[in-house]
């Protein structure tokens, strides 16, 4: 080792920059509050290991950045502990970075002669920032893609040459793949290596100039080494165990592969830049617009900071005191700000959906992407695209919430609400106008029509039309409408409800519940054979105990047990609704297309007609096929059951509320 370390001395002078590196005089002592940075440098060299590695795996392109990082997390060995390092550590440097600057101001560590070093630390403070943002979008999930884009947008905002910087960044007017290769290249090329370059500068000024102490005669003077190397060499160590256990237990979140044609409403920027997001919030910003909020405030108080030296020099102990309350006072206001942005999203019931449905639609892709299929060729957004599971609800939603609910909800997991009664009185909880469609086709489906058919379908009583029939009906007029309390199938229902309860008639109704389920052949579940080939005999000759017996469902549905045609022909249809494969898939894309057909309900209807120009057949099916059940079996966590939040919401008005169903 000697021998070595004597070669490399005589050919690079290593002794001499080693002892001029570790004899630094330390005013005052070594002390924990010089550690920060060293810590800074340590985790942009964490930053530059880590981000070689990724860059390894790394494809900067629309159709394979989503897929490369989901490469990098689930497949790649280690991937997901070298990503989260990654990620970690560049939050990390975002707080030393504050923590840094706070001390160098509070410690006057920016006043002559050591002005340059103070810029310099500025400058390689906005290049920080700068990987920060640039780094979000590389990902290429949702979540990167809307934070970034208002980013793009906030550029636009930038007096005079506005439009201009914000088509360099995007590479175009268009926010797509030139804009991720842009912010690539300045992420992994640009921005490092102005860093570099910067940092050598600051480090050669700092060096020039030394430690800036507060209290120099608090400890005899000591050398950088070994005290303040160790202190050093712990808070480093601190921060890899900090990052390290958030990578291994808190691994960062993919989201759904970008799609602009899915609006993301839970997009936000990193939690370090939530502060300027709610900043721009305050109904007086707004007013003002987003020039002055996002460019011209963030402008003056870097003007301020940037000016800390020159106001310190020209006012004295006064200007130190001024520029450290402003500090202070800005650290204070930058909490606070990121504090109430974290209060009102967690508050936000809107905000809080769509983050349930964002980490919904991740995992989703996530388990499409390993699943047998893969990832094709056209990308990973293609996966979500044709997957009922992830637009079903989207759909729901947006054709069905406005009179069914799926399990309370609208779909996609947000209580429908109608405006209050006034301009000023809030929003409350909407009444359902058809049945809830959340266990639509299974056995407690089934079992609430043949048992409770009046209270199962009492949602419809919420409704104009038919508190327009009754009225019609009580004045004496002829009208022809669904009656959940007065109908055939509601008679037959109440009417034999005894019987139907009767313990010899418990196997009948399972079995009969068993045979109109196992119709639906919805996909994921598996049924009695026995049971239904019972079923189907007491549905077609009404083969039941006591008084029941001869009653079947054929006697007036005489297409049960039937398949469901591939061309539907009226022209035998009975007075009845067809139940051939009732809720089925085929049965169902017939009956949204046409449930003013004599084989459905006919002048009865009251169902809007979706054409084929309403709901395109691409879309019909992706909705029919997810309340069907027939699609790719997820483990993801489905959207909360929220019919008990709805009836209680609905219990002190006059709306009809029913019973919470269990999901299939």
């Amino acid at each position: 080792m000697i021998a070595l370390i004597n070669w490399l001395e005589t050919r690079t002078g290593v002794k001499a920059l080693m002892h001029e590196a570790f004899n630094e005089r330390v005013p005052g002592g070594a002390r924990w509050r010089y550690v920060w940075g060293s810590t800074l440098v340590f985790t942009f060299v964490l930053q530059m290991i880590t981000g070689f590695m990724l860059w390894s795996a790394y494809s900067p392109s629309t159709r394979t950045a989503w897929e490369s990082v989901y490469h990098i997390q689930h497949e790649m060995f280690l991937g997901n502990i070298i990503r989260g390092l990654h990620h970690y550590a560049a939050q990390g440097m975002v707080v030393l970075m504050a923590i840094h600057l706070i001390q160098v101001i509070i410690d006057g560590a920016y006043k002559a002669p050591r002005e340059v070093n103070f810029w310099l630390g500025i400058v390689l403070m906005m290049i920080v920032l700068g990987l920060s943002l640039t780094g979000y979008l590389l990902p290429w999930d949702q979540k990167g893609y809307y934070a970034t884009q208002v980013t793009t947008n906030i550029m636009s905002a930038t007096p005079v040459v506005g439009r201009e910087v914000q088509v360099l960044a995007q590479g175009g007017s268009d926010y797509g793949h030139l804009t991720l290769t842009r912010f690539f290249a300045m992420h992994a090329g640009i921005l490092p290596t102005l860093l570099v370059g910067f940092l050598v500068l600051h480090i050669y000024v700092f060096r020039r100039h030394g430690l800036t102490v507060h209290d120099p005669k608090r400890a005899p003077d000591t050398t950088f080494w070994p005290d303040q190397v160790l202190k050093d060499s712990v808070a480093c160590l601190a921060v890899l165990a900090v990052v390290l256990l958030l990578a291994m237990f808190r691994a960062p979140e993919l989201s759904a592969p970008a799609d602009p044609a899915v609006k993301f409403d839970a997009a936000r920027p990193e939690w370090y830049f939530l502060f300027l997001f709610r900043f721009l919030k305050f109904h007086a910003v707004e007013s003002l617009g987003v020039t002055f909020g996002a460019i011209i405030v963030p402008g003056i108080i870097m003007g301020i900071i940037a000016a800390m030296p020159i106001t310190a020099k020209v006012l004295g102990n006064l200007g130190h005191t001024l520029n450290r309350a402003f500090t202070w006072a800005l650290a204070l206001g930058v909490v606070v700000l990121t504090l109430m942005a974290f209060y009102e999203d967690a508050n936000n019931v809107e905000h809080q959906a769509a983050l349930t449905e964002a980490h919904r639609d991740g995992q989703r892709a996530i388990e499409l992407s390993i699943g047998p299929d893969k990832i094709p060729v056209e990308g990973a957004v293609t996966l979500l695209r044709e997957d009922p599971f992830t637009h079903g609800p989207r759909l729901f939603a947006q054709h069905c919430s406005s009179c069914h609910r799926f399990n309370g909800h609208d779909g996609r997991g947000s209580l429908v609400t109608e405006a209050g009664k006034t301009d000023e009185a809030p929003s409350v909880i909407a009444a359902p106008t058809a049945a809830d469609l959340g266990g639509f086709g299974n056995r407690q489906w089934m079992t609430a029509i043949v048992m409770d058919y009046s209270n199962h379908f009492a949602w419809m009583k919420n409704s104009t039309w038919f508190r327009d029939a009754q009225a019609k009906h009580a004045a004496g007029g002829t009208v022809d409408y669904i009656n959940p309390d007065s109908s055939e199938m509601a008679d037959w229902t109440s009417g034999n409800l005894d019987d139907l309860k009767s313990a010899e008639n418990a196997d009948n109704v399972r079995a009969l519940v068993e045979f109109l389920a196992a119709e639906t052949g919805h996909a994921g579940t598996t049924y009695d054979a026995a049971l239904v080939e019972k079923g189907r005999d007491l549905a077609i000759k009404g083969s039941w105990a006591g008084a029941l017996n001869g009653t079947s469902c054929a006697s007036c549905h005489d297409t049960i047990g039937q398949d469901f045609p591939t061309q539907p022909d009226d022209s035998t249809a009975s007075s009845y609704p067809t139940l051939a494969k009732y809720a089925s898939l085929a049965w169902l894309k017939d009956f949204i297309r046409h449930p003013d057909a004599a084989r459905h309900y006919g002048a009865k209807n009251q169902m809007v007609v979706y054409s084929s120009q309403k709901l395109s057949d691409e879309n019909l099916d992706l909705l029919v096929r997810w309340l069907t059940h027939n699609y790719t079996p997820s483990t993801v966590p489905d959207y909360a059951n929220q019919l008990d939040v709805l009836n209680a919401a609905l219990a002190p008005s006059s709306s009809v509320a029913v019973e919470a169903a269990p999901k299939k």
